[in-house]
C-alpha cells in the first residue's frame, strides 16, 4: 500500500496501524503529533487508526534544544 509520509512516498503492509508506522520508523509517540489527512490524531488514537491506500501523514517532532 501506498501512503505519504511529510510528503514522501512509502510502501507499507496493509493493516499498518499509526503506531506500528512510528515504531518501524523509530518515532517516540510520546514526542510526535500525528496529522492524517488534514485531521490530528490524539495519541490514544495511534494503536487504533489503520492506514489506507494513498493517506497522507505528517509527523511532526518536538526536539529539546539549548
Amino acid at each position: 500500500m501506498t501512503i505519504y509520509v511529510n510528503g514522501e512516498q512509502q510502501e507499507y503492509e496493509a493493516d499498518f496501524s499509526v503506531q506500528q508506522l512510528l515504531e518501524a520508523v523509530g518515532v517516540n509517540p510520546d514526542r510526535v503529533v500525528v496529522e492524517l489527512n488534514r485531521t490530528i490524531l490524539s495519541q490514544s488514537d495511534f494503536s487504533a487508526t489503520f492506514l489506507k491506500q494513498s493517506d497522507r501523514l505528517e509527523l511532526i517532532q518536538f526536539v529539546a534544544g539549548g
